[in-house]
């Protein structure tokens, strides 16, 4: 069972909070903006959520000052000369313009040329683009699971690419579904299986409780530094943390 999220405001900053059938209460601050979100048991009261945010004050506003820190892509316009990332590495964007299907190949050590057809727009441009990143992540992401779904001993049923706003990937124990953010392709393959690994740890402790944080440090013991990667590196115009 979950309610309705409603909001509150402690010290000025308005939380967002959600109830479920859950045993512990759950503090997130989400990028870009820092968004407060509590989840909280069935029978916590909102004077008890007040006092746990209160508690916490100093981490939220690190935390929102990290977020506030990291550097973010203005609104790509699809033409020559942009920055585009993948796998980590900076590129310069050359279009190309010719007849034909629309194709994205790297070129020397350092351009992304994009072919697109002559009276192509800026929206078809970035979905020519958008597809290539996916297709990107298609190849590298199945032999990650299959390496550490035998490590951790779960199965996860399904998985799928998609753009999130609010985190680089997510998990759903009931379904065994696993999402990862189509943002991903443009980071460091290391932070990419991070992502992997974390979805897949949820198969074995729903919650980001001590006993997550060490199975994590226990498999992937380099994860702290994939996460402060991901923190550190551009986001997209699109923002992935609402």
């Amino acid at each position: 069972m979950t309610t309705e999220p409603h909001r509150i405001k402690v010290a000025g900053i308005t939380v967002e909070v959600v109830r479920k059938d859950i045993k512990n209460l759950h503090l997130g601050v989400y990028p870009p903006h820092g968004r407060v979100r509590v989840a909280a048991p069935l029978l916590v009261s909102d004077d008890a959520v007040r006092l746990a945010v209160v508690d916490k004050l100093a981490w939220i506003c690190r935390q929102r000052e990290k977020f506030e820190e990291q550097p973010r892509q203005s609104q790509r316009e699809m033409v020559n000369g942009e920055s585009h990332y993948f796998l980590g590495q900076r590129y310069r964007l050359r279009v190309r313009e010719r007849e034909g299907a629309p194709r994205v190949s790297i070129r020397g050590l350092d351009t992304l040329e994009l072919s697109v057809r002559p009276d192509s727009t800026r929206d078809q441009r970035e979905a020519t683009l958008q597809h290539w990143y996916r297709q990107a992540l298609k190849v590298r992401v199945p032999p990650l699971l299959a390496r550490w779904q035998a490590t951790l001993g779960v199965q996860a049923r399904h998985w799928g690419i998609k753009r999130m706003k609010t985190k680089w990937g997510s998990c759903n124990p009931d379904t065994q579904r696993i999402w990862l953010n189509l943002e991903l392709a443009k980071k460091p393959e290391g932070c990419i299986e991070y992502i992997v690994v974390h979805e897949l740890m949820h198969l074995l402790e729903r919650h980001h409780n001590d006993r997550f944080i060490v199975l994590m440090d226990r498999h992937l013991p380099s994860w702290r530094r994939y996460q402060h990667e991901l923190r550190q590196l551009p986001l997209g115009h699109e923002e992935w943390g609402g």
